[in-house]
C-alpha cells in the first residue's frame, strides 16, 4: 500500500496531506457482493486437457473436504488439498494431500494425475453467517433461549 488510500501524498512534505474535494459517505461506498460457493461434493470432472487439470486443482484447492486423486498408475489417495505448486509445466507443478491418520504429506506432480474426484463432505457448506442467523431466529420464535453457535461433527 503506498498511503495514497489514506490521503497520503508522497510529492508533499509529509506534514501535509493530500487536499480532497469531501470525505467518502458510507452510503457511498463500494460494496462486493457476496458468493456462492458450488456444490462440488461428489463430482467427478473430466480431466482431458492441461487447462481441465489446472482448473479443477484450483477448485479442489478451495474445497473444505477430501478429495480422492487416481495416479495414471491406477492407484488412489484420498485426502484434503493443502497446498499446491504452481509451475510453468504439468511436471514441474505438484499438489500436497493430507492423509487421514498419517503423518506423511505425499507430493502429487499433476502430470501424474489421471482423475481427482470431490469424494468428502464439504464441511463449511450451509455454514454462512447468514444460514447461522435464520436458525437462530428459527430457534427463538420456537421459544428456545440461550441459543449459541455450536460446532457440527466431522463425522
Amino acid at each position: 500500500m503506498s498511503g495514497r488510500e489514506h490521503g497520503y501524498d508522497g510529492t508533499l512534505p509529509h506534514a501535509a496531506p493530500a487536499a480532497t474535494s469531501s470525505p467518502q459517505k458510507t452510503e457511498e461506498l463500494e460494496v462486493v457482493p457476496g458468493f456462492e460457493r458450488e456444490n462440488l461434493q461428489g463430482w467427478i470432472p473430466q480431466l482431458a486437457t492441461e487447462a481441465d487439470i489446472r482448473a479443477v486443482i484450483e477448485k479442489a484447492f478451495d474445497y473444505r473436504g477430501d478429495i480422492t486423486i487416481t495416479r495414471r498408475d491406477g492407484s488412489e489417495l484420498t485426502g484434503y488439498l493443502f497446498d499446491r505448486r504452481v509451475g510453468s509445466t504439468l511436471e514441474t507443478s505438484l499438489v500436497r494431500l493430507m492423509l487421514a491418520g498419517e503423518s506423511h504429506r505425499p507430493a502429487i506432480p499433476y502430470s501424474e494425475i489421471a482423475g481427482i474426484a470431490f469424494t468428502g463432505r464439504d464441511t463449511a457448506a450451509g455454514k454462512s453467517y447468514e444460514a447461522w442467523v435464520k436458525k437462530y431466529w428459527e430457534r427463538r420464535a420456537q421459544g428456545e433461549t440461550n441459543i449459541s453457535l455450536e460446532p457440527d461433527s466431522l463425522e
